[in-house]
Formats: structure tokens, C-alpha cells, sequence
């Protein structure tokens, strides 16, 4: 009997279509960011504030996956960024084979930045590389201070962790010193920023460090 390990050859499969995807970005100059999160964390918010501050230095486009709608690519494109929407549908993340298909078609001469804004889910989109160059994840602080060692894998293989909604602190019984110990024991490289889209609190610290990752 001649058993196949349908995981393995998924991920093998997505390890090929990531390494063009990588050699295209290297090729075109584009600095490629995965943004992750669970459903509500505040991604596409987050990633509008960081747009209307870099807009004019970089020339952004947007690639977006969601199960349904194009509501989030349409907050983009009313920026002024074009954007490519992925319905997954039943899919709860994004793999690197629907990268691959979007680059065959999205108009991206001259861009110099790419957000891929991945599908709301706090477990599957860390587990597919993309090609990417940076891993970024919004966390939500009132999602409760003990999530990083209850969801290990996007903590562990993430770059920077956005803390977003640093706002409802006073109101949502979370510590973020906790918080952020509890991240730095999954992962002690990563990057940490409280940040709050709506006061406005960290946003600049995200964007300068974003800046000199994508000027190394």
C-alpha cells in the first residue's frame, strides 16, 4: 500500500509557489509585508493609518483575502491604493499558490511596497509562507493577555506584533506589561508595538520601524 501524507505534499507544494513569488518580488523591487490577525484585531484599520502616512514616500498596492466581500479591498482602493481582492471562501487563510495567480495579473510596475492582508484567523495563515519578506501580527489587547501561549504558532513566526486597541485598556481588565511578557516568551525576537488606530498612540514607532526594514 503506497500511502501519500496529503500535508506534506500541501506544503511542498506551497514552498515552490512561495519561492517564485519571492524571486518575483526580489526581481521588481517590492518589499512584500504579510499582515495577520484574528477576526477584528483591527488589520484593515491599522493598515489604512499606516497608508495615509507613507503614501507619499512609497508606492503602495494591496493584495486582500477574505472568506466573503470586498469591503476591505474597497476601504483601500477609496485611499487612493489599488487593491486585488482574494475570496477564499471556505479557506481560512491565504497560501502562496493564490499569491502566485494574483501576480500574473495585478498591475504592480513601479510598486515598491505590497501589504498582503491575510484572511482574520488566529492560527492557519502562519503555517503557509507567502514569499514575504516581513510577518506582521495584529493582536487585539482585549483578546486577553493569555493568547500568545494559548495560539503559540502566530506569535512564534511572526516579525513584529502590533498591540492594537490600546485605548480599551482601561476597560477590558487586561494587563499589557503581561501581555507583552507573555509574546516575548513565544517569541523573544519579536518586535512589540501598543498601538491604537483611533488615538493614534504608537502608530509613528510601527512606521519607522517598517521603514527600516523596507531600507535594509
Amino acid at each position: 500500500m503506497h500511502i501519500i501524507d496529503m500535508h506534506t505534499h500541501i506544503m511542498q507544494e506551497n514552498e515552490k509557489a512561495a519561492n517564485w513569488n519571492k524571486d518575483f518580488f526580489n526581481k521588481h523591487k517590492i518589499f512584500a509585508a504579510n499582515l495577520m490577525s484574528a477576526p477584528g484585531a483591527g488589520k484593515t484599520s491599522l493598515l489604512e493609518e499606516t497608508i495615509k502616512k507613507i503614501k507619499n514616500e512609497f508606492k503602495i498596492a494591496v493584495i486582500e483575502g477574505d472568506l466573503q466581500t470586498t469591503i476591505d479591498a474597497d476601504r483601500i482602493n477609496a485611499l487612493g491604493i489599488p487593491s486585488h481582492q482574494i475570496v477564499t471562501g471556505t479557506v481560512c487563510h491565504l497560501d502562496a499558490r493564490m499569491i502566485h495567480n494574483v501576480l500574473h495579473d495585478f498591475k504592480l510596475e513601479g510598486i515598491g511596497l505590497l501589504f498582503i492582508e491575510n484572511v482574520g484567523n488566529l492560527v492557519c495563515p502562519a503555517e503557509f509562507n507567502l514569499g514575504e519578506d516581513l510577518k506582521v501580527m495584529v493582536f487585539s489587547v482585549v483578546e486577553g493577555a493569555e493568547k500568545p501561549k494559548k495560539y503559540p504558532v502566530m506569535f512564534h513566526e511572526t516579525d513584529a506584533v502590533l498591540l492594537n486597541k490600546i485605548d480599551l485598556i482601561p476597560y477590558s481588565g487586561v494587563s499589557l506589561k503581561e501581555l507583552e511578557k507573555n509574546v516575548l516568551e513565544i517569541n523573544p525576537l519579536a518586535k512589540i508595538f501598543p498601538v491604537s488606530c483611533k488615538t493614534g498612540e504608537g502608530i509613528d514607532d510601527w512606521i519607522g520601524w517598517l521603514k527600516q526594514q523596507i531600507r535594509k
